[in-house]
């Protein structure tokens, strides 16, 4: 696995990082393991990157609405 594709697997929980709660932390971390032990079948790691980025995206989303207006 070369420094890309753990960066890309890690992408879920690096974005967690920065949501306003701790709490899409912990799935966002499991969900980017998951993603690095899965990499020898892609069907099962998309999955799961998928999923963790999603949970992401919504931490973020909740974020970025507190700070702007935001719909």
């Amino acid at each position: 696995m070369t420094l890309s594709t753990v960066l890309i697997a890690a992408l879920p929980f690096v974005l967690s990082l920065a949501s306003r709660t701790n709490q899409a932390i912990a799935p966002c971390a499991v969900a980017s393991v998951f993603t690095w032990l899965f990499s020898a079948d892609f069907d099962r790691a998309a999955l799961a990157w998928a999923i963790g980025m999603l949970i992401a995206i919504v931490a973020l989303r909740e974020r970025l609405r507190l700070i702007s207006f935001w719909p």
